[in-house]
């Protein structure tokens, strides 16, 4: 068996694993795009180091576009083979990557109208919104903790990780010539504790590991501590200034959390009368996905549901999804708060609140994930006092908070919590993926004191004989 690391190779997306075994199937675990460096991960997600054509399965962990978003692509330039997931997984796929086909498109449309103006030819999109729908076809969605016979060789175990509706570690097993090995991807880690998801379950012994180090050197604080301060934010911002509270959020896992979260403090009668507007149609959609997966709850949030049967709904909350209703909440001038993606504050309808919001020292932006360093959302919470948006300059006025126990991601202790299940005398190698090299290093540092060694960084194109 060889191992290729393909993306998230000491940086933090473009997940992909290209595992080839000695009976010669190429199975690749994660195809993710690249994000949040602009033009350049345009050019990197479009130089596949390998034929789409010679893939012959996908493993896909969860849905989360860093890890899911170049299957449309594959699929248009020849991967013809089966995309195995979690049925949560295929639904959150389903309106995911047709959304992103859709982004893919607009946003070359604008790029082409600059190139035009300077007399250069068009470029395609990555995909289209008919490639992510094609693509559709080729996904087999597996319950949790039931093996899935891949070929003679190889099955596959989906366990719950609780990082988002549907994620789960991956694990293969391979029968070669000198015996069966055991391969765990985990994905992402969530939480031990999640304001909805079950908390993550032990995988299978693994002979071989790789794992993510997103916050591989940091602590979050609790969940009733992050409560209270979007409690004190929201009042500090709509009571007290009178003003917008923006909340750039992803649209998935992240906006249905906040959601939950003031659900639950005006179930306490402790929200302030003001309207919330979720301002983005995939959180919309996903969040009539997550209805559909009561079963990836956790016992808190059913007990809820015995006496608030729709926990993502109350009287102030309103769901935004055309783009009329959109531009009308830049109208409102009483406080309001409008939760829109997206979380990095990279494209989507949020760009355009920022720009009519940021300016205004009344109004509060609320960051409650993870912005990767040459984001806008990372330059906002460095403290930049001007940003432009849209090509237009913009003083940064308003106040710029951040609560980050809304991640979806386990701190350092947490994940190594989580990877207690593993015997590390059993562990003949470790693999750190998904992560800034540095935060990496922190973290191979606190796995070995945890008795886990013989781990490895890979970089991007590092092959692996296992």
């Amino acid at each position: 068996m060889k191992l290729t690391f393909y993306g998230a190779a000491r940086e933090v997306t473009g997940s992909k694993v290209l595992v080839e075994t000695e009976h010669g199937k190429k199975i690749l675990i994660d195809c993710g795009q690249f994000q949040g460096k602009g033009l350049e991960t345009d050019g990197q997600n479009r130089a596949l180091p390998f034929s789409p054509a010679s893939i012959d399965h996908i493993i896909l962990s969860h849905a989360h576009i860093d890890h899911s978003g170049l299957i449309p692509f594959l699929h248009r330039h020849g991967f013809s083979g089966s995309v195995i997931c979690t049925n949560a997984t295929r639904d959150l796929c389903s309106i995911m990557l047709a959304d992103s086909g859709k982004i893919q498109e607009h946003d070359t449309f604008t790029f082409n109208k600059k190139r035009a103006k300077k007399g250069l030819p068009p470029v395609a999109p990555l995909y289209t919104q008919a490639d992510a729908i094609s693509s559709l076809k080729l996904f087999i969605s597996v319950a949790y903790d039931r093996k899935f016979r891949i070929d003679d060789h190889t099955t596959v175990r989906f366990t719950n990780t609780g990082h988002m509706l549907g994620s789960g570690v991956v694990s293969l097993e391979l029968k070669e010539k000198d015996g069966i090995k055991h391969l765990a991807y985990t994905g992402d880690i969530g939480r031990p504790v999640n304001r909805i998801l079950r908390s993550p379950d032990p995988f299978p012994q693994a002979d071989f590991l790789i794992t993510e180090s997103t916050y591989g050197d940091r602590l979050h604080p609790g969940l009733k501590e992050s409560d209270e301060e979007l409690f004190r934010v929201v009042n500090r911002t709509c009571v007290e200034k009178r003003g917008k509270l923006i909340i750039p959020a992803f649209s998935v896992g992240r906006t249905q959390e906040i959601v939950y979260s003031l659900n639950t403090l005006y179930n306490d009668n402790r929200l302030p009368r003001v309207d919330i507007y979720v301002d983005s149609p995939l959180s919309v959609n996903a969040t009539n996905i997550f209805r559909m997966h009561p079963d990836c709850f956790n016992d808190d949030l059913r007990e809820v549901m015995l006496t608030d049967p729709d926990p993502f709904g109350f009287n102030s909350l309103f769901y935004i999804t055309s783009v009329e209703q959109s531009k009308s909440l830049n109208e409102i001038k009483q406080p309001v708060i409008i939760i829109s993606s997206s979380g990095m504050m990279e494209a989507g309808r949020v760009k355009h609140h920022l720009a009519n919001s940021i300016s205004n020292p009344a109004n509060t932006v609320l960051a409650v994930g993870y912005c990767a360093p040459s984001t806008l959302g990372a330059r906002l919470l460095r403290g930049e006092k001007e940003v432009s948006i849209h090509g237009t300059k913009y003083p940064v006025k308003a106040d710029i908070e951040r609560i980050e126990s809304y991640s979806g991601h386990g701190d350092y202790r947490e994940m190594g919590d989580y990877l207690s299940c593993q015997d590390p005398d059993r562990l003949k190698k470790t693999f750190l993926v998904h992560g800034d090299y540095e935060t990496q290093v922190t973290y191979r540092s606190y796995l070995e004191t945890r008795g886990i060694g013989n781990i490895e960084i890979p970089v991007f194109g590092k092959t692996f004989l296992l």
